[in-house]
């Protein structure tokens, strides 16, 4: 399996991924998302690949100088196989080489959810915080 940045090619497997492992709801707001982040900084959206297919995405965005979880998906077929914590893992290295120290889980209703697949990383276990407000890529 290979963690690498999203490319413009990969935008109709993502699509299709986000369709199939989130809800309609959490689906919808993650490609509003999704579009927002990639028009900002692309590097901090990262795909996982097996046998030339997308199988999970992280959506990662700073917002003033902290780093957060926006959002992860990971193709049904494919959870339980180390994909969520490879593309967590990924994502902590570009935050570090960003000199961002501080990485959160966005906390949202949607991923109140994985609080259990998060909290059972170890010395990578990441904190839910609740917002105050929206992040830039969510507020628009």
């Amino acid at each position: 399996m290979q963690i690498r940045a999203f490319q413009l090619s990969d935008y109709r497997s993502v699509a299709e991924l986000l369709e199939i492992a989130l809800s309609e709801e959490c689906c919808e707001e993650t490609m509003s998302a999704l579009s927002r982040q990639l028009s900002w900084d692309s590097e901090l959206v990262l795909v996982a690949v097996k046998a030339e297919e997308i199988v999970g995405v992280m959506i990662g965005t700073i917002d003033q100088s902290k780093g957060y979880v926006y959002r992860i998906a990971v193709h049904p077929d494919n959870r339980r196989q180390g994909v969520g914590r490879s593309l967590v893992s990924a994502m902590n290295v570009r935050f570090r080489q960003r000199n961002v120290l501080k990485v959160l889980i966005a906390g949202d209703k949607h991923n109140e959810m994985l609080l259990p697949f998060y909290q059972s990383m170890g010395e990578q276990a990441l904190d839910l915080v609740k917002l105050s407000r929206p992040l830039s890529i969510v507020a628009g």
